[in-house]
């Protein structure tokens, strides 16, 4: 039976990481027995009903790689150092063992970048280089590859092709209802929280809103939540599903969103919400472009709440969702994501049975 580890930001409580798991497991094919990498492994184990190892630990990993054939990057903005200097030196280190241990390895549904330094932007191309096949989900990532002359295979964010589920309990909160999604982050001063909440509020008094606080990571993104939800004047309700399915699936009974977190405005535009950016990383403006989406760049966010509020109130009457085609033709793009792997393991089967 083929064997493959899974390794990104898996285990950690991000909805938008757990989510690209959600997708990789639901892409592969059945014959392929799963090893995920997790931050807890008890857990993903319970979560998702598979075999799940301690990110952190040398022995475990080395024991998952060698009993595998497969080694897949699953998703994500792995190889950037804007969040963190020691994340390329981490996945790009498990990519190149993989690759001496015999290891097929794949980078699929990347995001590469921002890479800052010489040495990051060395190791991502050296082990991207020793890659069976790349995807990736952005075209500043194409054409990074292309400046390095991979070969590679650009498609939307699996997460387009994620099934949802419906949310137990939401029906019963009361509509219109719109979806706010921040996270902590340095262009994300107390000033412009502030500033953010006051426009909130204003938006809340004009609309009648009943405004759902998603944090995609609970652990960090919650305390934001809880601050701007004392503020509000009207109803509020703060919902984090664990189960990515039902935190895609969360967005079918909303009709705008307000979101920083890159997931949250590809679920939400997923599921035919209007979505107003506010892009705190390249990836985030690389969408907004995408889908032409009005949003701000947090560092020029206005000082001014009333004119935030008229801004997500435009949004709010007058924008459209993008059309029911778009969607489609990004979820069907998507899936070539899951072509790739399907193509790859059939090979892999092949050359076993000869």
């Amino acid at each position: 039976m083929t064997k493959a580890v899974l390794c990104g930001y898996y285990g950690k409580g991000n909805g938008g990481d757990e989510a690209l798991l959600a997708s990789l497991l639901q892409m592969l094919p059945e014959s392929v027995t799963p090893i995920v990498l997790s931050g807890n492994p008890q857990g993903t184990e319970k979560q998702y009903g598979v075999t799940s190892c301690d990110r952190a630990s040398a022995f475990t990993i080395l024991a998952a790689l060698r009993q595998s054939d497969f080694f897949i990057w699953g998703g994500g903005s792995l190889m950037q150092d804007a969040s963190s200097i020691r994340n390329p030196f981490y996945y790009g280190g498990l990519m190149a063992l993989a690759q001496q241990q015999g290891l097929k390895t794949i980078a699929w549904g990347q995001g590469i970048g921002p890479l800052r330094y010489p040495t990051t932007r060395w190791i991502t191309r050296q082990t991207l280089a020793g890659c069976t096949a790349i995807t990736v989900r952005d075209r500043a990532s194409a054409e990074l590859l292309s400046q390095w002359n991979l070969p590679f295979t650009l498609a939307p964010d699996p997460v387009w092709a994620l099934e949802s589920k419906a949310v137990k309990g939401l029906e019963d909160l009361p509509t219109p209802r719109v979806a706010v999604c921040l996270r902590p982050h340095s262009d994300l001063t107390p000033q412009r929280l502030e500033t953010l909440t006051q426009a909130l509020t204003r938006f809340q008094e004009s609309t009648n809103t009943h405004i759902l606080l998603i944090p995609f990571q609970p652990i960090r993104d919650r305390a934001i939540a809880e601050k701007i939800a004392d503020q509000l004047p009207g109803n509020s309700t703060i919902l984090s599903p664990e189960d990515p399915a039902e935190l895609k699936g969360l967005f079918r009974g909303v009709e705008m969103v307000i979101g920083m977190r890159l997931h949250s405005l590809i679920m939400g535009a997923s599921q035919g919400c209007r979505c107003f950016a506010l892009s705190y990383d390249p990836k985030v403006t690389q969408l907004q472009e995408q889908l032409d989406l009005p949003g701000y760049e947090l560092q020029q966010l206005p000082e001014d709440s009333s004119l935030i509020a008229q801004d997500w109130l435009e949004c709010y009457a007058n924008s459209n969702a993008i059309a029911e085609s778009q969607i489609l033709s990004l979820v069907d793009r998507a899936l070539i994501h899951q072509e790739i792997l399907t193509n790859l393991m059939a090979d892999s089967d092949s050359e076993n049975l000869q």
